[in-house]
Formats: C-alpha cells, sequence, structure tokens
C-alpha cells in the first residue's frame, strides 16, 4: 500500500479534558456528496488560477498540505465555492473557521493505540468547532496486524467507530488491477465493511481511489478509474476522493513512491489525461450528487449473466440480467439503495474495466415506474430502452461505468 509518509497530519491536540459522550450526528454535517483529492495545487503563484482549473475540473473538496498559509488558501476557496480539510497547529480556539472550511485534518492511518487520544482531540473539536469536521483516515483493509494494533480489520474499524465516534468515516483502498492480479475483491470486501458499519452508525462513508501510478500501482485507464467510483457509489458512499491530484515530488520525475508522476497534475503543474478524464467523471458524479446524498445502502451483490442470475437476485429490484444476442456474458455490480423518500434505488456497474456491457434488465417494477438520474444534468428521466428494436430492456454501460435508477417502494 501506498503510504502518503511524505506529509505529516497534525499531531494529537493536547487531551485538554475527558470525552463526553457525544453522538457522531451532533456535530459535523455533510450537505453535498464530496468529490476530494489528496495534494493540492504546490505552488505559491497564480493560486486563483490553480484553485478555478481545480474547480473546473469539478472537485468541490481539497484535502492536503499547500505550501502557502492556510489563510490564503482559505480565502481563494471562498471565492470559488470550494470546500477544504487543513491541517492547522495549535489550540483548537484559534483554528480558521472560513465558509470554506468543512473541518480540519487530524491524522493519517492511526492504529489503536493511537484511539483514546483522536476520541479526545474529536470531542474537543466537538466543543470548541461543533460544526466541522475533525478528519482522520483509515488504513485499508490490507493493512497488517501491526499497522492496525489488533488481529483482524472489522475489530480495527470497529473500535475506531466506538472509541473515537467520528462524524465520517473515511479510508484509502488502491487496489491493484494488472493482468493476472486483480485484488478489485478486496476493496469490495473494504467497502462493505464501511458501508456496514456507517449505516449502523448513521454517518457517511468516503474513499480514496487511485487515479496514479505509484509502487506496484498501474497507471489506472479512464475505465478503472470509473470502476472504483461507481463500484464506491454502489455501496453508499458518500465521498471519492482521487489519489492524488498535483503529483508528489520536486519537480522532476518523483522519488520513493513515485517514480512514474502521472498524477492529474504533473509536479510541474501540467495537465496529464487524468484531468480530463477526471473532469468528465467528476462531472457526472456531481449531477448525480444531490440525489446520492439521499441514498443510503442496503447491500451490494455481484451478479454474471452467465451464472443463473435471476436465483441471486431474489427480492431485489433487478429480477434478472441476461446477456444480449451473442455478447460474452457480463458481469455487474448491482447496488441496493434506499432513498430518503422510501422509494428503492439501485446502482448498476460494469465489473469489468476492458469490455462493455449490455444486458437485458428485469426490474420489479412497471417500465413507466422506472426513473434513471441523468449523469448529465441531475434530473429524474424515464427509463429509456438502448435497444428498442430487441425484447426486453437493454441497457448499455461503458467499461467500468454505472448508472442509477429509482424505483417507487415496494408495496
Amino acid at each position: 500500500m501506498t503510504s502518503r509518509r511524505w506529509f505529516r497530519l497534525v499531531p494529537l491536540l493536547p487531551l485538554l479534558l475527558a470525552s463526553p459522550k457525544v453522538r457522531a450526528a451532533d456535530g459535523f454535517r455533510q450537505d453535498r456528496f464530496a468529490i476530494g483529492l489528496w495534494v493540492p495545487p504546490q505552488t505559491k503563484t497564480d493560486l486563483e488560477f490553480r484553485y478555478r482549473e481545480l474547480a473546473e475540473a469539478n472537485f468541490n473538496l481539497v484535502i492536503g498540505n499547500s505550501p502557502v498559509p492556510v489563510a490564503e488558501q482559505l480565502r481563494v476557496c471562498d471565492r470559488l465555492g470550494l470546500k477544504t480539510l487543513v491541517h492547522v497547529p495549535g489550540p483548537v480556539a484559534g483554528w480558521p473557521t472560513n465558509e470554506s472550511c468543512w473541518g480540519y485534518l487530524l491524522r493519517d492511518e492511526p492504529g489503536v493505540a493511537d484511539f483514546p487520544g483522536l476520541a479526545q482531540s474529536v470531542a474537543e473539536i466537538r466543543r470548541l468547532r461543533p460544526d466541522r469536521l475533525a478528519y482522520i483516515n483509515l488504513f485499508p483493509n490490507y493493512a497488517n496486524a501491526t499497522q492496525l494494533g489488533v488481529a483482524t480489520y472489522e475489530e480495527h474499524v470497529a473500535r475506531f467507530m466506538a472509541e473515537v465516534k467520528p462524524a465520517v468515516l473515511s479510508m484509502d483502498h488502491y487496489p491493484l488491477m494488472k493482468p493476472g492480479a486483480d485484488r478489485r475483491d478486496a476493496y469490495c470486501d473494504n467497502l462493505e465493511t464501511f458501508r456496514r458499519h456507517s449505516v449502523a452508525a448513521g454517518v457517511p462513508f468516503w474513499n480514496f481511489f487511485h487515479s496514479m501510478p505509484f509502487a506496484d500501482r498501474m497507471d489506472p485507464t479512464e475505465a478503472q478509474i470509473r470502476w472504483q467510483i461507481f463500484t464506491a457509489i454502489a455501496y453508499g458512499a458518500k465521498g471519492v476522493l482521487h489519489f492524488c491530484y498535483w503529483t508528489p515530488g520536486q519537480g522532476n520525475a518523483g522519488t520513493g513512491e513515485f517514480p512514474k508522476g502521472g498524477a492529474i497534475l504533473t509536479a510541474e503543474g501540467r495537465r496529464t489525461r487524468h484531468y480530463d478524464e477526471a473532469r468528465r467523471i467528476n462531472a457526472e458524479v456531481k449531477h448525480l450528487g444531490p440525489t446520492l446524498m439521499q441514498l443510503t445502502g442496503e447491500g451490494v451483490l455481484r451478479v454474471n449473466t452467465g451464472k443463473d442470475p435471476a436465483a441471486v437476485l431474489t427480492n431485489g429490484p433487478v429480477r434478472d440480467l441476461q446477456r444480449v444476442g451473442h455478447d460474452p456474458h457480463a458481469e455487474l455490480v448491482v447496488g441496493r439503495l434506499r432513498h430518503a423518500d422510501g422509494r428503492r434505488a439501485v446502482v448498476l456497474v460494469n465489473h469489468d474495466h476492458a469490455y462493455t456491457a449490455w444486458p437485458t434488465v428485469t426490474f420489479d417494477a412497471e417500465l413507466g415506474d422506472v426513473r434513471e438520474v441523468d449523469k448529465a444534468t441531475g434530473a429524474e428521466v424515464p427509463l429509456v430502452d438502448d435497444s428498442p428494436e430487441l425484447p426486453g430492456i437493454q441497457l448499455s454501460f461503458g467499461a467500468g461505468d454505472g448508472r442509477l435508477f429509482l424505483l417507487p417502494a415496494k408495496r
């Protein structure tokens, strides 16, 4: 895994008072779907241009250290309507409260030995800055027992939720996606762990995924980036965080974990192909965001059209998925969610990041009662058959792509 060792987050805050019993929901309220990034512009010049460039790629949340003073970064973000999580030393009472300041960076990847101190730090921020987020990012499920401080990942997350009581549950997981080494199952397992704990606690969860090559992770294709994002959405994520926006490094090729460079912007500030990829995908997520914020994840299945999908999809909003004509069998991620107004939602994701999928889909509602949330506008639109000359309803999916549908509440 990557560790982000090149950046130190805030040390534990002074333990000024015992942790009061505060429900996570008593503090920070997330008011929009988070489309975030690690490593903001690493420049002291053209700051407004650089942050406007970031906003034009449809990011709305900036996480990480800036080379300029925090106050200057916040002033620019205030003007552009961006949110930030900032690293500020000193007593909490002196920390910023700008409109753009969503909260404060506390720790990255703590072990359980750190939890008691973090719990008191979180409680102090709730007392002094009740509407701000005390942000902590957890290890992924491929961290070892020494890193976690306990024998299992499940225990690590459960103890974090019980002891620290975060207002947002966040982790980084960078799935291996290369020939002969596909570890996306572990990514899905991690998302499922977070889905369960976030639902139980009534708090949102976010996750970092990778948009750049590093260590043994290959440079992802646009389809692989789509798959990481839309699969997280299928599990009910309320934030997707790109790693990284600006390439870590000192101006040429990076060193250590990042020898290739190749984030969304290079270390010199030049756009890579990932900039336009991020702008396209983030725009779609931004349009879906208001609806996604109303959804609660209920469970996820992975379905292969060649393995009796109807038997797997019992009692769900999708009853069957079948291949069309001579297409190869498709594998799809089927996320079941519930809208705040009682309607059911389903996110369908093409699990294949190399080929398109074009299944015949049978919903458990009449065609006229099914709506799709349009990724180009965010509007709810009637379901459209992508192959009207064929029997049934066909839906097309690009490699790694996903779509969101709404169905009436089940009577």
